[in-house]
């Protein structure tokens, strides 16, 4: 059997540069947070911060519109190192622009760092998702991979109650159990579900050729690319709308509806996966009500959070949606696996069923995450302008 080095030597470099560039997802909510603490004292702090995420948003949607037409363009005409070199300069610009445009705020320091924390829910995520690869690589009937989930949630649990007794936790439970708290971070989770977790099943359904396994657009790579072009510019139509229907509906009912449209949207696909425009027509609509919650989300959870630990809350929103992202993904891997084993002799392909679960559980889940944001307090339900 070949190694994984061998089998591609270049993948090894690339999940390292991955990994690096997981650092940027830090930047969103940090910047929220910045707002969040430039806006204090002013009487519409929450709208003025709820805007400014929706204009953070809807221009980073655009960014990724330009930079993939960019790319697309250059990579016919130049070499690839030359492409994958832009990223590189446009992330030492803005590095630049950190360090002119930010004021420094010295920062409040921490003798006792929480490794044991840290070492915990490290433990607590490799053990489930150890379980999840298990169950893809073993089928549904293995013991190891069910032992590996129980102990993950066992570990969960050893996790939440030590860091409640921390005086600096390295996540603060007390915080997320507040109620203006809980329902914004478990709206992320689920909501990563679908963000995060079902592009590349989306992808791969979409470059399906009917003719073999029944099923699929049997799109080529332009289309695929022209539909993720108009998902990402939904996403930033949907960023860009939400302050106005917070004004019109009250934000609280502006996030259920949001929630609602990614529900609908991914419920669309169960029945409309036939035709190229039935797919555009589902991605718009998931798109809309995805890009006003990735603002919506570190927004909320900054106005729900103490004034020392916005950056916590909204950092929060982003890592329980990436461990709500890779969860779904590794369910979503199993799903479509027709036997839960990879040595399936059969072509390759998944089964219908294996969709039909990935778009169920992304409706459920944001349908649930609607659910959950009808638990906010009364003060969410509306914000001044």
């Amino acid at each position: 059997m070949a190694t994984w080095s061998e089998h591609d030597p270049d993948r090894r470099r690339r999940v390292i540069g991955f990994a690096l560039q997981g650092a940027y997802v830090v930047w969103l909510p940090m910047e929220i947070s910045i707002i969040y603490r430039r806006t204090a004292g002013s009487p519409r702090q929450h709208a003025l911060t709820r805007n400014a995420a929706a204009i953070l948003v809807g221009a980073l949607e655009l960014a990724v519109i330009v930079g993939a037409l960019t790319s697309g363009a250059l990579v016919e005409s130049t070499s690839m190192p030359v492409v994958l070199a832009l990223p590189a300069i446009a992330v030492s610009l803005v590095l630049v622009l950190v360090v002119v445009g930010i004021e420094h705020v010295p920062g409040q320091g921490m003798t006792d760092p929480d490794l044991p924390g840290f070492c915990l829910l490290t433990l607590t995520l490799g053990l489930v998702m150890a379980g999840l690869i298990t169950i893809r690589l073993q089928g549904a009937a293995s013991i190891l991979a069910w032992g590996l989930i129980v102990l993950g949630i066992a570990a969960l649990v050893v996790f939440a109650r030590f860091e409640a007794g921390r005086e600096h936790p390295f996540v603060d439970v007390r915080l997320l159990a507040l109620p203006r708290q809980w329902p914004v971070q478990l709206t992320a989770f689920l909501f990563g579900m679908s963000v995060l977790g079902a592009q590349i099943p989306l992808s791969t359904f979409a470059r399906t050729d009917p003719d073999i396994p029944g099923y699929g657009l049997g799109a080529g790579a332009s289309f695929v690319s022209a539909l993720i072009g108009v998902y990402v510019i939904s996403l930033a139509i949907g960023a860009f709308t939400l302050p106005a229907v917070s004004r019109l509906l009250g934000t609280r009912t502006a996030y259920v509806l949001y929630c609602l449209l990614v529900a609908v949207g991914y419920a669309l696909w169960l029945p409309f996966h036939a035709t190229p425009l039935q797919a555009v027509i589902n991605m718009v609509i998931a798109g809309i009500g995805s890009g006003a919650l990735v603002a919506a989300l570190p927004a909320s959870a900054a106005a729900g959070a103490p004034p020392a630990a916005t950056g916590l809350a909204t950092g929060m929103t982003n890592a329980t949606k990436t461990v709500g992202g890779a969860i779904a993904s590794s369910i979503f891997a199993i799903a479509l696996t027709a036997t839960g084993s990879l040595d399936d002799p059969a072509a390759g392909h998944a089964p219908l069923s294996g969709y039909m679960i990935v778009w169920s559980v992304c409706a459920i889940a944001a349908l649930l995450a609607a659910i959950t944001l009808t638990r906010l307090p009364p003060t969410h339900s509306a914000g001044p302008g």
